[in-house]
């Protein structure tokens, strides 16, 4: 059950409402985030370029939401992007992985592993050393280390919002909730 009511679209500012009625899918974490009308529209806007218009391949974005969502404890955004991350080239092996956190597994590559371990180290410590840094930095361009620290803190909010607010998971078919929280 939601901490809060979600956001009534009727009573929302136009641009607001406008905004959630052009949305294909009705999520609750959408209907959740609404109530905060102002930073709707923009905030969708930053997820979908995201989603669509990274340098940084999907297979390897998808693997930083579901690394954030699985440190973090978000399991709505881990319901959510385990089908998209299948789709975008993830493996179930990798999900597996990242499910159980052994980053250095064989199944992912050089990228993937420097990746995950820079992004392991934002959401723990803020400040990746610069160990995690510079090897990192010998697999992506500055563009992709950019999106890299900015995808994973935009999840890390979108994990915040649901888990605090109890947003119900509305889970596409055939994905399992899991009952894991947040990782020390």
């Amino acid at each position: 059950m939601p901490l809060i009511p979600y956001a009534d679209p009727g009573g929302l500012p136009d641009e607001a409402r406008d905004t959630f009625e052009k949305l294909p899918r009705k999520l609750n974490i959408f209907r959740m985030w609404a109530n905060a009308a102002t930073c709707f529209r923009p905030g969708l806007s930053f997820g979908t370029a995201i989603l669509t218009k990274q340098k940084l391949r999907p297979d390897l974005r998808e693997m930083i939401i579901l690394l954030v969502a699985r440190l973090e404890g978000g399991i709505y955004e881990w319901v959510q992007h385990v089908p998209i991350g299948e789709r975008a080239g993830c493996s179930k092996a990798q999900i597996a992985a990242l499910e159980a956190l052994r980053l250095d597994d064989q199944v992912f590559d050089a990228d993937a592993r420097a990746m995950l371990a820079l992004v392991r180290e934002v959401v723990r410590a803020v400040k990746a050393s610069e160990a995690a840094a510079e090897a990192a930095k010998r697999h992506f361009s500055p563009q992709e280390m950019v999106e890299i620290v900015l995808t994973a803190g935009f999840y890390m909010t979108m994990a915040r919002m649901t888990e605090t607010l109890r947003v119900d998971v509305d889970a596409p078919p055939g994905v399992a909730v899991p009952s894991w929280t947040r990782t020390s």
